[in-house]
């Protein structure tokens, strides 16, 4: 992480380097799978490759395109931009571009591979609802995620998961997966290992991922709410945002869940989604967390 004076945290830190090494032994079992199954798995490597890295050099264009944001100036949004310069100079961090997305929905996410080409963007109604105090506890939360380099680990992370989605989609509409070739008459059939082993690949990296992105997300609070000082206005912008999501109509949360795994509260998180499956923590454990920070900060 390049230095800055966001808060460090060594459980994110551990756990970063626990999941990559985790998900790159699986890469390597699942690579030598494919290898001696024979199956054509260069042409999916290269394409999962290729997203990858359009993912990791684009993702600050595709997320804001994606959410309809737009970069805003000084002129535009004073307020805003007041917050993240006096933020991005508190954290010792270059200022990231602003941005503003028309939404009712009140989130706010950050992207880019690293600091200098990073974005922070929040919503209309993100802005409509929080006071300054609050607005500044979200963005500090976002900047964290800059500062941790969350969005070029979380990328990296997925790539396994890219390529069993992938291999899992070939063997399917390759017809494999019910039976298909065999290497002679009394061999296993190859697709459906590739099915088989593709899924489960799949299935192990999706949970990986996830559990990562929860802690990274408790690491954001942490991390905003110490360089702010003031965990109670992130506590309450959390009350605010996670009530006001429960109000917007679920046809138009459902267009924004792709997205949840980079705001600052997810879309969905009904009590019906497991855990295990969720990008967020639950409410309650983030401001549990943030009310043992208040306690030790005497606020």
């Amino acid at each position: 992480m390049a230095a800055t004076r966001f808060a460090p945290d060594r459980g994110l830190s551990v756990r970063m380097a626990v999941t990559m090494f985790l998900l790159g032994l699986l890469y390597v079992a699942f690579t030598a799978v494919l290898i001696a199954a024979g199956a054509r798995a260069v042409t999916v490597l290269v394409i999962a490759a290729g997203l990858l890295l359009a993912q990791y050099f684009l993702s600050d264009k595709i997320a804001l395109f994606a959410m309809h944001g737009r970069e805003v100036s000084p002129e535009e949004a004073p307020e805003l931009h007041g917050i993240i310069d006096r933020l991005s100079a508190l954290g010792g961090m270059p200022k990231p571009r602003v941005a503003i997305a028309d939404s009712d929905i009140p989130n706010a996410f950050a992207t880019g591979r690293n600091q200098k080409n990073a974005v922070v963007c929040v919503t209309t109604g993100i802005l409509r609802r929080l006071d300054a105090q609050e607005l500044e506890g979200v963005i500090a939360h976002e900047l964290s995620h800059v500062a941790h380099r969350d969005v070029a680990v979380m990328t990296i992370a997925s790539f396994l998961g890219i390529v069993a989605g992938l291999m899992t989609r070939f063997a399917l509409y390759s017809g494999l997966a019910g039976g298909g070739r065999r290497d002679n008459n009394n061999g296993p059939p190859i697709g459906l290992i590739i099915f088989l082993v593709s899924g489960l690949v799949y299935c192990v990296s999706f949970l990986l991922t996830r559990a990562l992105s929860r802690y990274r997300e408790l690491a954001a609070d942490r991390a905003g709410a110490l360089l702010t000082q003031r965990p109670s206005a992130l506590a309450s912008a959390l009350t605010k945002v996670s009530g006001d999501i429960a109000r917007i109509p679920t046809r138009d949360l459902r267009e924004a869940q792709p997205f949840n795994a980079f705001y600052f509260a997810p879309a969905l998180s009904g009590q019906s989604v497991a855990t295990l499956l969720s990008t967020h923590p639950p409410l309650e454990r983030r401001l549990e967390q943030l009310a043992r920070i208040s306690a030790a900060l005497g606020r």
